[in-house]
């Protein structure tokens, strides 16, 4: 039913967006109210197991973004992402319903092919109304709301926690939310957040405080994130040329039981570091720790690369560390090295390569390896996953 009923709607913003598209010729178009821009990308991918069939698949990944202004204060924005997927992992039981989930108040997502190894899916992750006026703005709708300070691992972003291992959805995920920030200064401002859910239980609502303390950015936040109160705060700056920065979220719940799960309060901190080299290469260094007092058990690595992603579950251990390198081949191809060492000798590690062929097409190859002792929760399964890309923006 909510396939058939979304789907008209689905079609005649494509062909509105598409007509746009071709309108945007330039010089015959001055001061125009509207932005629309985007991409499609094609990407095929292999999962090689050590045990077990290996999966090929692959992937067409378009997106829109619309802007619309009315005047100075008042604009609409919405972004539309439309894939369609094809391989064995379309095969897969309960694929279709993990592609075509949207976690949102409002269902904006609808799969609107499904077909033996063939899905094709549609969703809205930004649609919303802003108003801006002054020091005041009103955002109401779905938006990131990105309170993050730290580039790795965030537990202040209790709003749009998002995965590292994710490459391919670069503007990350949405929330459903009324938004008002009261700018104070330069360097400061308050936010408020009210985001429902249609459980009750699980409605999410936050503030922060943000301000600048000698040459540091600092924040403080407090509220309830689903089914926790939350407590906690972030700082990022520089020391002698090398970026700074550290966040801390306690979690207290408001239950003591969900789902037959007992639950109890949580800690999650992270703190990272990166240095860039002047040279001709533009290397860059990075280092992060993350400390998840009472993580989340898993049963195996599969589940939780598919768990339902919050402040509390970006790692499965209790410590993680993480580690980065990036340089120049060339001044059009940048290369960068990542791994991750879990606390159970899981091991995650990550070859990147982004190779510009022009101002709009870009080629990108990743690899990623994971694996771990024996008993590790990577080592049960150890998997190696390719990755090629070609992307076209407009």
């Amino acid at each position: 039913m909510l396939a058939s009923s979304v789907r008209p709607y689905f079609v005649c913003l494509t062909s509105l967006l598409s007509a746009l598209t071709w309108a945007q010729i330039p010089g015959l178009v001055a001061d125009k109210p509207y932005d629309l821009g985007g991409y499609v990308k094609y990407m095929a991918s292999a999962n090689i197991v050590e045990q077990g069939d290996d999966y090929y698949d692959h992937l067409i990944h378009q997106r829109f973004n619309f802007e619309y202004r009315f005047d100075e204060a008042f604009r609409v924005n919405l972004s539309m992402r439309n894939r369609v997927l094809w391989g064995d992992s379309a095969k897969l039981p309960g694929y279709n319903t993990l592609i075509g989930a949207d976690a949102g108040y409002w269902d904006l997502t609808t799969n609107w092919l499904e077909r033996g190894s063939v899905i094709g899916t549609s969703q809205f992750d930004r649609a919303y109304v802003q108003w801006s006026d002054n020091d005041w703005q009103l955002r109401v709708g779905r938006s990131r709301i990105n309170w993050a300070m730290n580039a790795i691992w965030n537990p202040n972003d209790v709003f749009n926690a998002y995965s590292i291992y994710d490459f391919d959805y670069e503007e990350r995920s949405g929330t459903d939310a009324l938004s008002v920030t009261r700018k104070l200064d330069f360097a400061s401002s308050i936010d408020v957040v009210f985001s429902p859910n249609q459980e009750s239980d699980l409605t999410s609502y936050a503030g922060r405080y943000l301000y600048n303390y000698q040459g540091w950015d600092m924040q403080v936040i407090a509220g309830k994130s689903n089914l926790d109160r939350i407590l906690g705060g972030g700082v990022a700056g520089d020391i002698k040329g090398a970026g700074v920065r550290a966040e801390v979220s306690w979690f207290e719940p408001t239950k003591e039981r969900w789902n037959d799960v007992e639950l109890s309060s949580t800690t999650v901190a992270s703190i990272e570091s990166d240095y860039s080299f002047t040279s001709r290469r533009n290397w860059m260094g990075r280092i992060a720790y993350l400390y998840i007092s009472q993580p989340q058990s898993a049963d195996s690595a599969a589940k939780y690369l598919n768990l339902p992603l919050n402040a509390k579950t970006l790692s499965f251990s209790r410590n993680t560390y993480y580690a980065d390198v990036g340089f120049d081949l060339s001044p059009l191809w940048r290369a960068t090295f990542s791994t991750v060492y879990y606390q159970d000798h899981s091991y995650y590690l990550s070859l990147n390569s982004h190779y510009s062929l022009s101002d709009d097409i870009q080629l990108i190859g990743v690899i990623q390896k994971f694996d771990g002792s024996e008993d590790s929760l990577f080592g049960e399964t150890p998997a190696t996953l390719l990755f090629a890309q070609i992307k076209w923006s407009f």
